[in-house]
């Protein structure tokens, strides 16, 4: 894992949400890679949501989360 995969999804998080829908809970959002793929820990949220196994695809779950105004925007 590269510090650079964290970023790119952090940045795809804050391109999907805006700065001001989004402000520190993106920036600070706890993005992380375990036995079970790519992961998203937000301020406020209860457990951790599941994004993919690949940075592509939790790019993609996070674009369609936001699409859906699930939570996120």
């Amino acid at each position: 894992m590269k510090m650079s995969d964290v970023q790119e999804i952090r940045e795809t998080l804050m391109d999907v949400i805006g700065e001001e829908g989004c402000g520190v809970s993106c920036t600070e959002a706890d993005v992380f890679h375990d036995d079970e793929g790519w992961k998203m820990q937000l301020e406020c949220f209860m457990g951790p949501w599941k994004l993919g196994k690949t940075v592509e695809e939790a790019k993609t779950t996070i674009k369609e989360l936001g699409s859906m105004g699930f939570g996120l925007s």
